[in-house]
């Protein structure tokens, strides 16, 4: 990767718009733009320009005599301005203080793709390089604009599908989650030093940490980390949200309380059974969190071949659900169809819903029998929207417990980073128990320097020049 040249891209999405921008960054991120075009007032950093887009006059001689004429031609008419192809707006921003820390100029013109194209023609005829897929991030990156969880934050933000997915993103790329690991890191490189001084100093009388105060020291990094690896399984859900599916035998409401949840006619909705005869899906946000509702077909005795695919679609997209609302008919006695559900969703995440409230109430006698009497359970009438929000509620509530209260930021919500952190905890276990066995330090520092490792994959490497500073500044070697 090149961070002595400079480099050209259309920074705004594919297709036609009212603004398209066309970024450089580099050296000579000035220089090529002001060839480009004409200002209206002097560029300065942090402050918007108004200026035109010009098109240079070219120059096409065919041989020596065609040139010669042009030049006698040219010598005796007054020169034409540059012809101006669009207004345009050019933002300066001087480095360091730019998003790559190199010099940054921004220029928005009309979103015609065939002007942004043109743009991006101009500038790497004078010079410039067309830039990488995720090269100006890496160049922030590479000069220590940011680090790797700030990088990859700047993905899930322009990924984001719900407000609450954004706020995460943007705490995350103001380095929220760096925050939560710095001072845990730094515990960890402090005993390691401690460790090596005590190894490799013994002769200037650095002492040599007791056991005790190095379990201590390690239960201190270990309990934060601990913490944060459980963080994962709310982040995950924050970032690629999950499948509610809404099942139950047929007529009972489930295409109503589906209509009700996504806010608008989506399931075809009549009085005669069987009436879903395949999935139904839609995507809401619920609480920040995006939520593919999939409305099913009724479990019965199917009447035709349509019907039965239905069916067993149904039963496929059970078993991939994250989470499942069992649907009741409250006017009526539980049946053996109801209990066919109960049985495939035992050990499941469920929420029974009891429909039709504005009806008057059937016996329900056989809640007990069924196993359901501990299930969190909401009374709705898809009808006239009763419960409807206690609904949304009960399925917040199971989705996040209380973690949605007390995870405001710096928690895990990467594949990779949850790997890394739960593999800095092992090794931070493995010292714990080398500690225990009596082993010697130069065994323990094994263990952790594997923590350290997974930890500077997340955030960036520490060097041994790190760990040889720490010591000589915090110990008195050699007096």
């Amino acid at each position: 990767m090149h961070l002595d040249d400079t480099i050209v891209a259309i920074a705004t999405p594919p297709g036609r718009g009212g603004i398209g921008v066309v970024r450089l960054a580099g050296p000579e991120a000035c220089t090529i733009a002001l060839s480009m075009l004409r200002l209206k007032s002097e560029l300065e950093p942090g402050r918007a320009c108004v200026a035109e887009l010009i098109e240079p006059a070219r120059q096409h001689p065919d041989h020596q005599a065609t040139a010669t004429a042009v030049a006698r031609l040219q010598s005796l008419i007054p020169p034409n301005p540059a012809e101006a192809i669009d207004e345009v707006v050019v933002t300066y921003f001087r480095k360091p203080h730019s998003y790559t820390a190199d010099d940054i100029v921004e220029i928005s013109a009309h979103g015609a793709p065939v002007i942004l194209r043109h743009m991006v023609e101009l500038a790497t005829e004078r010079g410039a390089r067309v830039a990488e897929p995720g090269e100006f991030t890496m160049r922030a990156f590479l000069n220590g604009r940011i680090d790797l969880t700030q990088a990859e934050a700047v993905r899930d933000l322009v990924e984001s599908q719900t407000l609450y997915q954004a706020k995460i993103a943007a705490q995350q790329l103001h380095g929220a989650l760096s925050h939560r690991l710095q001072p845990v890191k730094q515990g960890l490189i402090d005993l390691i030093a401690r460790l090596e001084a005590g190894i490799d100093f013994a002769e200037d009388d650095v002492a040599v940490l007791p056991g005790q105060e190095i379990l201590k020291q390690m239960a201190g990094i270990l309990s934060p980390l601990e913490q944060l690896n459980n963080s994962f399984v709310y982040g995950k859900i924050v970032r690629e949200g999950l499948t509610l599916a809404i099942v139950g035998r047929p007529n009972v409401g489930k295409s109503s309380l589906f209509n009700r949840l996504v806010e608008r006619e989506r399931a075809i909705v009549t009085s005669t059974p069987g009436t879903t005869r395949d999935l139904v899906t839609e995507t809401v946000s619920l609480g920040g969190i995006p939520l593919e509702l999939v409305d099913t077909a009724g479990l019965r005795h199917a009447l035709d071949e349509a019907e039965t695919i239905g069916i067993r679609k149904s039963l496929e997209v059970l078993e991939e659900a994250d989470l499942v609302l069992v649907v009741l008919d409250h006017s009526q006695p539980v049946t053996g169809e109801d209990e066919q559900w109960f049985e495939r969703v035992r050990d499941r995440a469920v929420i029974l819903v009891e429909n039709k409230a504005d009806l008057p109430s059937a016996a329900r006698n056989s809640d007990k029998s069924l196993g359901c009497e501990a299930l969190p359970r909401v009374r709705t009438s898809a009808l006239r929207g009763d419960g409807i929000d206690e609904l949304r509620a009960a399925i917040l509530r199971q989705i996040s417990g209380d973690k949605a209260a007390t995870l405001e930021s710096g928690f895990l919500t990467s594949t990779r980073h949850q790997a890394l952190v739960a593999d800095a905890v092992r090794a931070l276990e493995a010292a714990q128990k080398a500690v225990y066995d009596q082993l010697p330090h130069e065994m323990l520092l094994l263990d952790l320097y594997n923590a350290l490792r997974a930890l500077d994959e997340m955030t960036g490497a520490t060097t041994t020049d790190d760990i040889l500073n720490l010591i000589f500044s915090r110990f008195c070697i050699g007096k």
